[in-house]
């Protein structure tokens, strides 16, 4: 209910107990690892031959802003401003992997970080923005193969398929049905942790009701 309505913590209804024991087991929940697992587990019971990464970046909330001072506080550790969220995702739009980092931060770092357990012969579709040697290098090196356009000022102009190129679309509707959440539309989560937790409660919802259409 708080992920789909936005609505606080304090506004659920009485018959799910107190608003603490919610928050405190969610919280637990989070720490413990659960998020993670639910998403590894579900996502790799899928497979596919194409994957893309992207970014998007939000704007925080003020609300998100009056957590006090702490690595952990979303406002300090995305800068005040805004954030960058990276999905890798399957066709179909379906997220494998989730990072959060500051909106200030390079996409290099980030797309690194998402790209250590690829599969072997799957293709990765990226922008520009990801034309870099290292991503590249990484990529090939777990036997996967980039497809991502070359950036104007690169000399050596590796191989780039256009048909394929038309997929990536897919991971920026993923984008546009994460804001169908207003938790998660709103960004009113004060930790960095439990706002990233919350996007991988939506992902894991979205890949249970596409294994409840093929079914």
């Amino acid at each position: 209910m708080v992920l789909r309505s936005g609505a606080p913590w304090r506004d659920l209804p009485e018959r799910y107990g107190p608003r603490a024991t919610c928050y405190n087991r969610f919280v637990r929940w989070r720490r413990a690892g659960v998020w993670n697992r639910l998403m590894d587990s579900i996502s790799a019971a899928y497979d596919g031959d194409i994957q893309m990464i992207d970014s998007t970046s939000i704007r925080l909330h003020q609300q998100a802003a009056t957590v006090k001072r702490g690595s952990r506080s979303l406002s300090r550790s995305l800068a005040g401003q805004s954030h960058d969220q990276y999905p890798r995702a399957r066709r179909q739009g379906l997220p494998v992997r989730l990072g959060l980092t500051a909106g200030q931060a390079h996409d290099a770092p980030a797309a690194l970080a998402l790209l250590d357990r690829l599969d072997p012969r799957t293709i990765l579709l990226a922008d520009k923005a990801y034309d870099g040697n290292s991503i590249r290098d990484l990529i090939e090196s777990q036997g996967a193969v980039p497809n991502i356009p070359a950036k104007s000022n690169r000399k050596w102009k590796p191989c780039f398929s256009k048909t394929l190129y038309r997929e990536r679309n897919q991971v920026e509707r993923f984008f546009s049905k994460l804001k169908h959440f207003r938790r998660i539309a709103t960004r009113h989560d004060k930790l960095a942790e439990n706002f990233l937790a919350m996007v991988k409660l939506a992902s894991v919802r979205r890949w249970l009701r596409a294994y409840e259409s093929t079914a």
